[in-house]
């Protein structure tokens, strides 16, 4: 009976360490400046690499567009350095969710092109989006919460352009 208790209570231990420790899913919980960190340049990554993949596929319009976005990805990475720095921590960057994968269509300069270029970015926009907007339901760091009020705009005027944009095409 002993063993049957120990063996019961070291499950449970085990379960609620792995519950403190951050392992259940991220709708449980409200993000902390880590986690927002760490998406934003996981964020930032996927910019950069929508910038790589236009370079090989892309027309001017999405190169060119590209090109700024990966410019204002850089820009918000070295905010974010400075504010990483001040806390004084390592976010946790998920390196699966970073490449952009985009099809490639028979032609990289017509519509199909340009509507999966806009495509890819939408969802990680919105995912961008509404994590920022969780955070600051409940922020734990004053300059991440004004970074991410800042920041909340842009993205949002972003988004709705390449919505925009992928239904006329």
């Amino acid at each position: 009976m002993r063993i049957l208790v120990a063996i019961l209570l070291a499950f449970l231990s085990t379960t609620a360490f792995a519950d403190a420790t951050g392992e259940r899913g991220t709708s449980d919980r409200a993000p902390t400046a880590t986690d927002v960190i760490g998406s934003l340049y996981t964020f930032s990554r996927f910019q950069q690499s929508l910038l790589e993949s236009t370079d090989l596929n892309g027309n001017a319009e999405v190169k060119n567009l590209a090109a700024l976005r990966a410019e204002e990805a850089a820009k918000r990475d070295k905010a974010l350095k400075e504010i990483q720095e001040a806390i004084g921590t390592e976010p946790r960057v998920d390196k699966s969710t970073a490449s952009a994968s985009l099809a490639e269509p028979e032609t990289s300069d017509g519509p199909a092109y340009i509507r999966t270029f806009y495509a890819a970015q939408i969802p990680e926009y919105e995912s961008t989006i509404a994590l920022l907007e969780r955070y600051l339901q409940a922020p734990d760091n004053v300059a991440l919460a004004a970074f991410a009020r800042d920041q909340l705009p842009v993205l949002r005027s972003q988004v709705k352009d390449a919505e925009r944009t992928m239904a006329d095409r």
